[in-house]
C-alpha cells in the first residue's frame, strides 16, 4: 500500500510539472542591443556621405546643364540637339551609378542586420537550453506574446548577455 502511494505521488508530481516558458520583447531587445545600434550608426554615416556626394554631383550636373542651355542658343539646331542628347545620356549614367551605390549600401546594411538577427536568435536559443526553458516566445510588434508576467520576461537578461559579448 505504501509503495502504491509513493508511486502515485511521483506520478502526480511528474504530471504537475509545468514546462518553463519565457518571452523576449523583440523590439526592445533590438533597440537596446549595442551592436545593432553601432551598425545603424555606421550605415547612417555612410548614407549621409552618399547623400552629400549625390547632392554635389547633381549640383555640378545642373550647372553644366545651365551652361549648355546658354551655349545652345548660339549653336545650330542640329548641333544643339546632338549635344542635348549627349547631356541626357550623361545624366542617365550618373543617375544609374548613384542608384547602384544606394542599392549596394542597402544590401550591405541588410546583410549586416540579418547577421545580427541570426546572432540574437542563436543567443536566445543557447540561453533557453542553458536555463532549462522549454519555450522562449517573441513579443513586441508582430510577436506572439499578447501578455506575459514580468517574471517571464527575459529581454533584459538577454540584452545584457548580448551586449557583454559584443563588448568583448
Amino acid at each position: 500500500m505504501k509503495n502504491i502511494i509513493v508511486i502515485f505521488a511521483i506520478v502526480l508530481l511528474a504530471s504537475c510539472q509545468q514546462e518553463k516558458i519565457g518571452y523576449v520583447d523583440n523590439v526592445k531587445l533590438m533597440d537596446e542591443y549595442q551592436q545593432k545600434i553601432d551598425v545603424e550608426s555606421k550605415f547612417k554615416v555612410k548614407a549621409d556621405a552618399l547623400a552629400k556626394k549625390r547632392d554635389s554631383i547633381s549640383q555640378a550636373f545642373q550647372m553644366e546643364a545651365q551652361a549648355f542651355q546658354t551655349k545652345a542658343q548660339s549653336m545650330s539646331q542640329s548641333k544643339a540637339q546632338e549635344e542635348y542628347a549627349a547631356m541626357q545620356q550623361k545624366g542617365q549614367i550618373i543617375g544609374q551609378k548613384l542608384q547602384q551605390q544606394d542599392q549596394q549600401l542597402q544590401m550591405e546594411g541588410q546583410t549586416e542586420m540579418d547577421s545580427i538577427v541570426s546572432k540574437v536568435k542563436e543567443e536566445i536559443k543557447a540561453y533557453g537550453k542553458t536555463n532549462g526553458y522549454s519555450y522562449i516566445l517573441g513579443g513586441g510588434d508582430g510577436g506572439s506574446v499578447l501578455y506575459g508576467t514580468e517574471a517571464n520576461d527575459l529581454t533584459d537578461e538577454i540584452v545584457k548577455i548580448l551586449n557583454d559579448k559584443y563588448k568583448k
